[in-house]
């Protein structure tokens, strides 16, 4: 029995097969990073304009540090977390992930602003759709793995009225 001392987590089985896989969340890191690079790689152009998407509309570069945020938040629980994650957390970055989707399609479909006319999509903007696709898969992986504390250990179960039973 590995465990670890000096640990919050104290006694805890390191090797607990209803652990988290953390894969998860470093496939969504990937992603946040690539659609934060997007974020300053050309976006849109019109003929002799072209645009990053950090110049493009404020809400991009909001969204790529949002995704930061949560890919840093989700290593966190990773390493400190009992099952290596919160599955709160791990729903708000895939609903992130698909805003982000949603925001890179938007700008591929029918660009807003300055460009709403004769605009032509630019790598940036492809690199970002990608990023954010990557991102919400990994949020997705991390999201279906086991959570919570841990129950198994516990000798007592939830009925239907929500009272604590004995299970013995």
């Amino acid at each position: 029995m590995s465990t670890t001392p000096n640990q919050p987590n104290r006694g805890v089985v390191r090797d607990d097969p209803r652990r988290a896989n953390p894969t998860g969340a470093y496939v969504m890191t990937a992603g946040a990073v690539l659609f934060f690079i997007a974020t300053f790689l050309n976006w849109l152009s019109t003929g002799e304009d072209t645009r990053t998407g950090y110049e493009l509309d404020s809400v991009i570069p909001l969204t790529a540090y949002l995704g930061l945020g949560l890919a840093a938040a989700l290593l966190y629980a990773a390493k400190r977390a009992t099952r290596r994650q919160h599955r709160g957390l791990s729903l708000t970055s895939m609903a992130a992930g698909i805003a982000a989707t949603g925001l890179a399609l938007s700008f591929l479909i029918d660009a807003p602003g300055f460009v709403e006319t004769g605009s032509d999509a630019e790598i940036g903007l492809y690199v970002a759709l990608i990023g954010a696709l990557v991102w919400t898969v990994g949020s997705f992986l991390l999201a279906k793995e086991p959570e919570g504390d841990i129950e198994h250990d516990d000798t007592t179960t939830r009925s239907d009225s929500g009272r604590n039973t004995s299970s013995n």
